[in-house]
Order: C-alpha cells, then sequence, then structure tokens
C-alpha cells in the first residue's frame, strides 16, 4: 500500500507541475496576442514538457493500482487529478489560440 506521506508529495507533485504548464499555456496566449508568435510557441513547448512531468507521476500511481498497490484516493489527489486535466484542456486551447493568431496574422 502506497504510503500517506508519499501519497502527499505525489500529490503535490502533480499541483505543482500541472499549475506551471497551465500557466505557461496562459503566457503563451498572451504573447501570442501581442504578436510575439516565436515566444508563444516556444511557451506552449515548454508547458508540454512541463505538463508530462505531472503526467508521469499519474502514471506512476496508476501502474502501481494495477500491479495490486492499491493507491487511496483523498481529497488532495482528487485536487491534483483536477489541476492535471485543467493544464490539459488549458494546454489544448491554448495551442488552438496560438494558431488563430497566427493565421490571423497570415503566419
Amino acid at each position: 500500500m502506497v504510503e500517506e506521506e508519499n501519497m502527499e508529495l505525489v500529490s503535490f507533485a502533480i499541483v505543482a507541475a500541472a499549475g506551471q504548464a497551465r500557466s505557461l499555456a496562459m503566457d503563451a496566449i498572451a504573447k501570442a496576442r501581442c504578436g510575439d508568435r516565436e515566444e508563444a510557441r516556444k511557451l506552449l513547448d515548454e508547458s508540454r514538457e512541463v505538463g508530462i512531468q505531472a503526467h508521469d507521476e499519474q502514471t506512476k500511481l496508476l501502474s502501481r493500482e494495477a500491479d495490486g498497490d492499491h493507491v487511496p484516493v483523498d481529497v488532495l489527489l482528487v485536487h491534483s487529478q483536477d489541476h492535471l486535466m485543467t493544464s490539459m484542456l488549458c494546454q489544448d486551447l491554448a495551442e488552438e489560440i496560438v494558431a488563430l493568431y497566427e493565421r490571423i496574422d497570415g503566419e
């Protein structure tokens, strides 16, 4: 069974990485709006890289559960999953918004 203290660390790691990924995606939108498409693309790439860290932590938990090592679900873990899901959605939308700005500007 996964220790409670370890679960807190994993949950916080997911929250931190997902939050950073979301912030980078939002920064990419702001850069695109200001006309800095190159920086917007760079920030989207960074967002995806950081988001992978959060997703990897989640995958570790899923693998443990699949191996029979029950992962206790508490409010903190649910909260971390909300952050991960939101950041992934934000990245997808940011990608589309940056592409729209590029299209509008004829790039």
